[in-house]
């Protein structure tokens, strides 16, 4: 059950109309890194994990739901940026809609910026759409749900930063204190989501790989230097790295005569880690009856009736299920 409240989550501002970053600001309203994107996905990957990972289902949602609320408030910034603009487009004897832009009161100029975005002006008038700033409309191509939760918070992850870094430069193309107010506080609600995204996926153990099939052994730790020019290292390619204590990166500095030397790769050897081929299999079908564990455990017993809400009363029943259930008691003549 969604309840919505009429006040804003923050208290958006701006100080006069802007309709040229009014467009820029679409990006966060129907934009691939935009808020919409972000709740809807959110929203969607939850519903697998609700019986898996009660805990992450809670947490989902409820970021989820507060992407809805900075959705509003990129909605309401929109719609104060474009004030005036609405009420002067109706008036089809004035043209005086042009003056609302800053420094370009001609209307070669708003007929130039009109046809970067033409739907944003000639439809919207007055309110955001769900579009980007070039009017690419919204799409649930941009969702990123794969239903493995390793998966997801990492796909959470990247949504996150990506959405930070738009924020980041739309306060670039604002001199309006309030608006970069705002902005400041979208932004910074990013990064809270990122470190949630981030704890919560450190509380699943194991995390990496994602997904459930372990790595072979022997590629699992190579590094192939496939460049010329010098060879740059560091932890990516050196050392331990991010392995656990006593396994190593291995460095394959000419790739083309490690391949040849061992038959196209069939014949590598495990390197950088003790691990084998048969202990990676062996953990693969450990983690596989985990796995399937949580699903099957959390489906209940077969035959009974599910429902995805418990209410104090859990012995009431609807009028319309009580009917349906006498139908079936009353035997036929």
């Amino acid at each position: 059950m969604f309840h919505h409240v009429k006040e804003l989550q923050f208290n958006a501002r701006v100080s006069a109309p802007d309709p040229r970053f009014a467009r820029l600001l679409l990006e966060q309203f129907g934009g691939g890194n935009g808020e919409l994107k972000a709740a809807i996905q959110y929203f969607i990957q939850a519903f697998g994990f609700r019986k898996t990972y009660p805990d992450k289902y809670d947490m989902l949602m409820d970021i989820a739901t507060e992407e809805l609320a900075h959705l509003e408030i990129v909605g309401a910034m929109i719609t104060m940026l474009l004030e005036g603009i609405n009420g002067e487009l109706k008036d089809a004897a004035d043209s005086s809609a042009f003056g609302l832009f800053s420094g370009n009161k001609n209307k070669d100029k708003f007929i130039q910026e009109a046809l970067v975005n033409p739907h944003f002006y000639l439809q919207s008038s007055g309110g955001p759409m769900l579009t980007d700033s070039q009017g690419v409309p919204w799409t649930g191509a941009y969702i990123n749900a794969n239903g493995d939760l390793t998966v997801d918070l990492r796909s959470d992850l990247a949504a996150e930063s990506r959405a930070k870094i738009t924020y980041e430069n739309l306060i670039q193309f604002t001199d309006d204190p309030y608006v970069k107010e705002s902005l400041g506080f979208l932004m910074t609600r990013e990064i809270a989501h990122y470190k949630m995204f981030a704890a919560a996926l450190e509380t699943i153990e194991p995390n990496f790989p994602p997904g459930v099939l372990q790595g072979d052994p022997r590629y699992t730790h190579l590094y192939f230097n496939m460049s010329d020019g010098g060879n740059i290292r560091g932890p990516w390619n050196e050392g331990q790295g991010s392995w656990e204590p006593g396994e190593n990166w291995v460095y394959v500095e000419n790739p083309q005569e490690k391949v040849v030397e061992t038959n196209g790769l069939l014949d590598q050897p495990v390197e950088g880690t003790k691990r084998t081929q048969e202990e990676a299999v062996k953990v693969t079908e450990q983690l596989s009856q985990i796995r399937s564990h949580e699903v099957t455990s959390a489906m209940g017993a077969e035959g009974e009736v599910k429902q995805w809400s418990d209410y104090p009363d859990k012995t009431a029943e609807s009028p319309i299920v009580a009917r349906e259930k006498s139908k079936l008691k009353t035997p036929k003549l």
